[in-house]
Formats: structure tokens, sequence, C-alpha cells
């Protein structure tokens, strides 16, 4: 393959980029110059980095209204700073009322980790490698570590796999919905006087990428719930 064959889907990106700004500017001139002057998002969403849930494109929001932290099987870790500076910039620089966790079917991430949780080798207290082509040490398998421990928690080792990874996905956006009602950045606002920041709440949602829908797990968490 030549170079040029390589860089034909970033022209094509460039391409699409700039048919879709005339075309914005066409329907509603002046949006850019508008958008460039600040944002005001309502929802944080925290969401996996598969390609396939782009969370404007399925919610069919405008830019500006959400706010994006998305990694791998969309987990929030109370010490990974990138993820809690999201989450204090998003509730109190922007005043966001909504953060969104959303997991999706089919999650590569999810299934690595039902896969190492259902090896007779793994045990709930000992060391987890969730690839194990991987040196234990490397990044993938360290952010992967406490999702695989959550998997083998769920005591799915005799579940057909059809089965067993819907039931981790939700577990996650569940166990990630009580990560964020735990960081300083929430329970302060919850705490505080400041009346937006108080009204902020908590969701988990799951994307059906076989179907496009997106489903409330009714976990909503909130200063009252």
């Amino acid at each position: 393959m030549d170079q040029s064959q390589q860089h034909d889907s970033l022209i094509s990106l460039l391409s699409a980029n700039s048919q879709w700004a005339e075309d914005v500017e066409r329907v509603e001139p002046g949006f850019f110059e508008e958008s460039a002057k600040g944002q005001a998002p309502h929802t944080l969403w925290i969401g996996c980095a598969d390609s396939r849930v782009p969370d404007n494109v399925i919610t069919g929001a405008r830019p500006g209204d959400i706010f994006v932290h998305r990694n791998i099987a969309n987990q929030f870790s109370l010490n990974d700073d990138s993820a809690l500076a999201v989450l204090k910039y998003a509730v109190d620089f922007l005043g966001v009322q909504h953060v969104v966790v959303v997991g999706h079917s089919e999650c590569g991430g999810a299934a690595a980790c039902l896969n190492a949780a259902q090896n007779a080798l793994f045990t709930e207290d000992g060391p987890v490698v969730t690839v194990p082509s991987l040196s234990p040490e490397d990044p993938l398998n360290r952010w992967l570590e406490p999702l695989t421990r959550l998997a083998g928690s769920l005591h799915l080792s005799t579940t057909p796999k059809i089965e067993a990874l819907p039931i981790v996905v939700e577990e996650n956006v569940r166990r990630q919905v009580e990560n964020l009602c735990k960081s300083a950045t929430l329970v302060n606002a919850w705490a505080s006087g400041d009346e937006k920041k108080k009204s902020v709440w908590v969701h988990g949602w799951v994307y059906n990428l076989g179907t496009g829908r997106l489903r409330d797990l009714k976990v909503t968490r909130g200063p009252t719930a």
C-alpha cells in the first residue's frame, strides 16, 4: 500500500468536515462564530472510547450540548486524574446539570474482563492479568483490572458469554455511577449552598449497538436520591 492510499481515509475526513462546515453555515449562519464565544453544556457524558458509540451522533445533540470524557469500558476511577479533572471542570466551571455514564452492548473491554474472570485460574484476591499477551504492568492491564475484578465478583464462571456480557456491562455502569457519587466534586457540590451545583444528577445508561437505542438503567443519583 502506497502512502497516498494510507492517507485516503484522512483525506475523506477532511473533505467531509469541509462539507459539513459549509452546510451548517448555510443552514444556520453565524453558528460557528457564536460557538467560538464559549460553551454551556448541560450534560457530562462519560462513555466508552469505542468508535461505534459517538455521543453527539446517537443523541442528535448539537456541538456545545455535551461535555465528553471517553475511555476503554467507560470507567470512572477515583484515582484517575484525567477523569477527576473533567468532572471538576464540568461541575464547578461549566455548571452541567447531568452526568451520564454510558456503557454499550458488545463492549470489547468488558468482554476481555469477562473472559479473564471466567478463566479457571482466576481468583478474586489474586493477581489479575486481563490480557495475557501483555505484561501485568502494561497500562491496558492496569486499567482493566478493576473491571475484571468486578466481573469475577458476579460469579458468572458457568454462565454462557452471550448472557454474561450484558450483565457485566450493566454492573459496570452501576459501579461507575457509585464511584462518581463518591467523588469529592459531587460530594462537595451536593453539600454546598450553591443551588446550581446542588442540582447535579448522575445517571446510568446502556447503548445497544444492534438497535441504536439508549436504555436508562434507572440508577439515577442526586442530592436527595
